[in-house]
């Protein structure tokens, strides 16, 4: 699929699943994604006052958990559906949180602020989804301050059987039908699954991350590799 092929294919799919959008991720991660959240918060060591930008928001759980660390600093949460972003304001409006956090939409792959900006850049299960995951973390690394952190949390690809192979079936053949039951969307649900067919593995990305210029990059595997956290810094020196 072709980039601007698939930048309209996957608007349209969140579009569509974006009111049973945390229901299903829930239900297809058994719950797991949240604990992969509280480790890759731990790991970011973020501190009271920092500022980060959050590509590919969705819904905005992220987002939340960035500006209840900070506590007081400047939180932006980005995302090219609308559909995702209204449901993501309603729990900001309801915890209160709209004087910290700043909802835009807006394209990843070409981000409105200036270099330098964040202390943090973070995207979690949104970079497999974009037309160019190269130009999108070169974006990221632009935004942070020198010192400041990428960060992507996202699925990956098990290399071991037979836990790869239960893997697969499972991805490709039963979590779309969980998304016909619970969802009604079979057919975005399918797309879950195909988006990570070219997606790079766990080793492959870090060393993307290195060719955009991040340092000291750190890569963890979760429950035998079905998905992983990166994290690199951006040094003193622009590329």
């Amino acid at each position: 699929m072709d980039p601007r092929a698939k930048e309209q294919h996957v608007h349209s799919v969140f579009e569509r699943i974006a009111p049973k959008y945390d229901r299903m991720n829930d239900l297809i991660s058994f719950g797991r994604h949240k604990s992969w959240r509280k480790f890759t918060m731990r790991k970011m060591a973020m501190k009271p006052g920092d500022t980060a930008i959050d590509l590919c928001c969705g819904t905005c759980d992220w987002t939340i958990d960035l500006a209840r660390t900070s506590g007081k600093g400047g939180i932006v949460g980005l995302d090219f559906s609308q559909a995702m972003l209204d449901v993501g304001k309603s729990k900001v409006d309801e915890l209160g949180l709209s004087a910290q956090i700043s909802l835009v939409q807006g394209n990843a792959m070409a981000l409105p602020f200036p270099d330098d900006h964040f202390d943090y850049a973070t995207i979690g299960f949104g970079l497999r989804n974009v037309p160019d995951l190269v130009t999108v973390l070169s974006e990221m690394r632009r935004v942070v301050k020198p010192g400041g952190k990428v960060v992507c949390l996202e699925m990956s690809k098990p290399s071991r059987q037979p836990f790869k192979g239960v893997y697969y079936f499972y991805f490709r053949q039963i979590m779309p039908l969980i998304g016909k039951l619970v969802a009604k969307r079979h057919e975005e649900y399918k797309w879950l699954p195909e988006s990570l067919v070219s997606f790079p593995d766990m080793e492959r990305l870090a060393e993307i991350y290195r060719e955009v210029g991040l340092e000291n990059v750190q890569a963890y595997p979760f429950v035998g590799g079905v998905a992983a956290l990166h994290i690199g810094t951006k040094g003193s020196d622009k590329q």
